[in-house]
C-alpha cells in the first residue's frame, strides 16, 4: 500500500504545482491529496510538503481549521474567472456553460470557507 499512496502523493504534488501556473487547475486540493497520501506512505515527503513555504501553510490551515486564507480565496476565484474568460473564446457555448456551472459551485465552496484565525 505504501507504493500506491506514494504514487498518489507524487501525482498530487505534480498536479498541485501544475495548478500554480494553469488558471483552471486547482492547487490546494491536490496538495491536500498529496499530504494525505504521503502521511500514509512517507513521513519524509510528508514533512517536506508540510514545510514547503507556499503549500505548507495552506495545508496546515485546512487541516487545523478547515479554513482558507482570504488572499488564497481571491487568487483561486480570479484564476477561475481568467480560465473561464479564455474558455469563452475556445469552447462551444454548451461546454462553456457546463464549465461555468462547475466553476460557480467551486467558487461558492471556496468563498464560503472560514478564514483562518489571526496569527498570534
Amino acid at each position: 500500500m505504501r507504493i500506491f499512496w506514494g504514487t498518489v502523493g507524487v501525482l498530487g504534488v505534480i498536479l498541485a504545482f501544475a495548478g500554480m501556473v494553469l488558471p483552471v487547475l486547482p492547487t490546494v486540493p491536490f496538495a491536500l491529496l498529496a499530504a494525505f497520501s504521503f502521511n500514509r506512505s512517507s513521513p519524509r515527503f510528508h514533512n517536506m510538503l508540510m514545510r514547503h513555504r507556499i503549500l505548507g501553510p495552506q495545508i496546515r490551515e485546512w487541516q487545523e481549521h478547515r479554513a482558507i486564507d482570504p488572499r488564497v480565496k481571491l487568487i483561486a476565484v480570479a484564476s477561475m474567472v481568467v480560465g473561464l474568460s479564455i474558455s469563452w473564446f475556445i469552447l462551444p457555448p454548451f461546454y462553456w456553460t457546463i464549465q461555468l456551472s462547475i466553476l460557480a459551485v467551486a467558487a461558492a465552496f471556496v468563498l464560503t470557507r472560514a478564514n483562518p484565525p489571526p496569527a498570534m
